[in-house]
């Protein structure tokens, strides 16, 4: 007779509400494209280069059609996060305002980090002259 053994379960690959620091998801509500383009321009040069690369490559990993929702959540609530005048750090903070939201976004980055491909990169640094 052989042994019987319960089926595993696999667990999933990212729980999305774990990927990002904090309550970051909570801010996926945040998210309006609109707010989004407006915080570029207007404080894209003062977020710096490497806040506004991240937030970029994270706006274009969600026109991929390939995206699955928990990315997306994930997506949704960093980028939520750098519109939100809400968040730890005040980003009118003079060289630290934005230390939070580059956490942020480096940990969405991070966990969708699979769906950053070589398009998705030449499209934020193609954007990125327009706004530094």
């Amino acid at each position: 007779m052989t042994p019987r053994h319960d089926p595993i379960e696999e667990p999933p690959l990212i729980d999305a509400g774990d990927s990002v620091p904090g309550e970051t998801v909570d801010y996926a509500d945040t998210f309006q494209e609109q707010r989004f383009w407006h915080k570029i321009t207007r404080y894209g040069r003062r977020a710096g280069r490497e806040v506004t690369r991240r937030a970029l490559q994270l706006y274009f990993v969600l026109q991929r059609p390939d995206v699955p929702v928990w990315a997306k959540t994930t997506i949704f609530g960093a980028l939520g996060y750098f519109i939100s005048p809400l968040d730890a750090i005040p980003d009118l903070i003079p060289a630290g305002g934005y230390v939070d939201d580059a956490s942020v976004l480096g940990a969405a980055l991070i966990a969708v980090s699979v769906y950053i491909d070589d398009d998705v990169k030449a499209r934020a640094d193609n954007a990125m002259p327009t706004w530094l």
